[in-house]
């Protein structure tokens, strides 16, 4: 019975990444999501229903599109997976409890700008209105614990960023800055400092790293979501683990 839990979780995940993918790569440049049929972005042929099956249908086609034989993007099948191992994990960690709700709606916002930010480096303000709400009432029905920590996150998160836009005279975007005050009303205080000092350390080695590789240069300007994303879900996830386990490495 656990297993088909696991297994359900999983294939809803798998859906709303695909959803997610449509919100992500639409809401930036204006074009409505909820009414419009999914089209080939090269060609843009209708896609009928069984060429939108999450994962299933892009290995079937080998990643083309059936009609102009186009290579789809691997975001696609990416963010599909990604969502579905995230959801089926939450379920595994937290089990059915209010807490599984937060963890869900973080994981749709971390997977829709994922999608915006990698593709168009823009973090849409009405993806971030649209859960700035959800996750308020979130914290109403299941408050962090002291219950003025949402609200120091959610301030901390924002003035964090807000200062380093200020000393580096935009070394980062104001679409950064309201997302780390949106998350931080999810995380609390702690959690959301430890997830900024994660996106810095995640961020310096992984760029180095593409420098290194040759696939970006110096100053070249990348987007800091993805980053961020990562950084947020560890620290949702694992915080006391690498709290102790920082404590140990200290004392």
């Amino acid at each position: 019975m656990q297993t088909t839990i696991i297994i359900l979780f999983g294939i809803i995940g798998l859906i709303f990444g695909s959803f997610f993918n449509v919100v992500g790569l639409r809401v930036p440049k204006g074009q409505q999501f909820t009414n419009d049929r999914s089209v080939c972005p090269s060609c843009h042929n209708q896609l009928s229903w069984y060429e939108l099956i999450p994962v299933i249908s892009f290995i079937i086609q080998h990643g083309k599109c059936r009609n102009c034989k186009t290579e789809i993007s691997y975001i696609y099948p990416l963010v599909e997976v990604i969502t579905g191992f995230l959801f089926a994990f939450s379920y595994v960690m937290i089990g059915f409890d209010a807490e599984l709700w937060k963890a869900l709606l973080l994981i749709s916002l971390s997977m829709i700008i994922l999608v915006s930010d990698i593709v168009y480096m823009l973090i849409p303000n009405k993806v971030l209105l649209f859960f700035l709400p959800l996750f308020i009432i979130m914290n109403v029905i299941d408050p962090l614990e002291p219950w003025w920590s949402a609200v120091a996150g959610g301030a901390i998160g924002f003035s964090i960023i807000a200062i380093i836009i200020i000393i580096s005279r935009g070394g980062m975007g104001a679409g950064d800055m309201k997302l780390f005050g949106l998350l931080g009303l999810m995380l609390g205080m702690e959690k959301v400092l430890i997830a900024f000092f994660l996106a810095c350390f995640i961020g310096s080695v992984l760029g180095m790293l593409l420098i290194l590789l040759g696939i970006t240069k110096r100053k070249q300007p990348v987007p800091f979501g993805p980053y961020i994303v990562l950084a947020t879900l560890i620290s949702y996830f694992f915080s006391e683990h690498l709290i102790s386990w920082y404590v140990r490495l200290i004392l």
